[in-house]
């Protein structure tokens, strides 16, 4: 019989309680210590899942000093993420950091170190790379289906006026909306076009003006095999919370969001070509044919990174989003503020 695998969440808010609710459909795992800095809500969250046997704690250091734990979940604000997760590496404990890796990439590039000194599995919550729809999405350019890309678009579209966080944590000067929130976006352009060498940006800041940052940006990148990226972000945009991505390829296109229950493809006509397996025929143009294939809604699907992780940790299974994948991310978006706040072309740089 497999041992249990005890687990630690560090940040008991809505990010702690994604985390909770996944572990809670998983078998061979218990949550053994909560930690928040406010009691209340470890309180709260330990009678909201019933767990009695765990323990609660406001000081981390403490918690991982006292308990044993196997893995440390870090669904704190974003700020708090690098020292948590080092101290976690540091004291013999897995963990799964929850987007974006850091706000800076010199913590990146410690969390790394520390994970490779400790020999410590570092996972990145990029939860795109779990939603359903985008996993669809890539084993179809996978396959060739739609030809070799030449564009690829994502948007983070996110109305934040009523989301400023526990103690307004999301309203920070150093929480640049493409770091926050366009991570998921540029990281799942990554994931399917590889890892772009430049960047030109632009922002503005009109929808949320008190507070100390741009609300909107869009930046342009350059990908792998001269391919055009384009990213927005808007987080005081009045529109609902999506993700709509589109693939362009020589061949076809998809387009797919987090929160539709069908992505459409759209492919050349031929006279050969008058079926799609999984799909159904929508409307026709002239040259090509819509395809809607039906997909399942899980835009946060933490329960899948969680799986991840435990075979990870059980059977020596690679990690799909590693440190280095997080924090390569961070460097695109790092980049991005940079064009934008000087207005000039951004080489991306990859040190870690």
């Amino acid at each position: 019989m497999e041992k249990t695998l005890k687990y630690a969440i560090v940040g008991c808010g809505s990010f702690g309680n994604s985390h909770l609710h996944a572990l809670s459909l998983i078998s061979g795992v218990k949550v053994v210590a909560l930690c928040d800095v406010h009691m209340e809500k470890c309180e709260e969250r330990k009678a909201q899942y019933k767990l009695y046997d765990a323990n609660c704690y406001t000081d981390y250091n403490e918690m991982l000093e006292k308990e044993e734990i196997d893995i440390v979940a870090v669904a704190t604000s974003d700020k708090a993420h690098a020292p948590v997760t080092i101290a976690a590496l540091k004291s013999g404990r897995h963990v799964i950091c929850e987007k974006p890796m850091s706000l800076f990439v010199e913590e990146c590039e410690e969390m790394v170190k520390t994970a490779d000194e400790t020999g410590k599995l570092l996972m990145v919550g990029q939860v795109c790379r779990c939603a359903p729809g985008f996993v669809k999405a890539k084993e179809i350019v996978d396959s060739g289906l739609i030809g070799e890309l030449y564009f690829v678009e994502s948007e983070y579209a996110h109305d934040y006026s009523l989301s400023r966080g526990v103690d307004d944590w999301r309203v920070d000067k150093d929480r640049e909306p493409i770091i926050g929130g366009a991570c998921h976006a540029i990281d799942l352009l990554r994931w399917i076009a590889g890892d772009p060498t430049e960047t030109t940006a632009y922002s503005n800041h009109k929808m949320l003006p008190d507070w100390p940052i741009p609300d909107t940006t869009i930046a342009i990148l350059k990908f792998p095999n001269n391919v055009i990226g384009k990213v927005f972000t808007s987080i005081g945009c009045k529109r609902n919370y999506t993700m709509r991505t589109v693939l362009y390829g020589t061949k076809g296109t998809i387009i797919v969001d987090n929160t539709s229950t069908e992505m459409q493809l759209f492919l050349e006509k031929t006279e050969d070509r008058d079926c799609f397996a999984g799909g159904y025929f929508g409307e026709s143009g002239e040259k090509t044919i819509k395809h809607c294939i039906g997909v399942s809604v899980d835009n946060h699907n933490v329960a899948a990174e969680h799986e991840q992780m435990i075979a990870a940790v059980r059977e020596g299974k690679p990690l799909v989003t590693t440190g280095r994948e997080g924090a390569r991310t961070v460097c695109v978006c790092r980049a991005v503020v940079e064009s934008a706040a000087t207005g000039k072309t951004v080489e991306i740089k990859y040190p870690i």
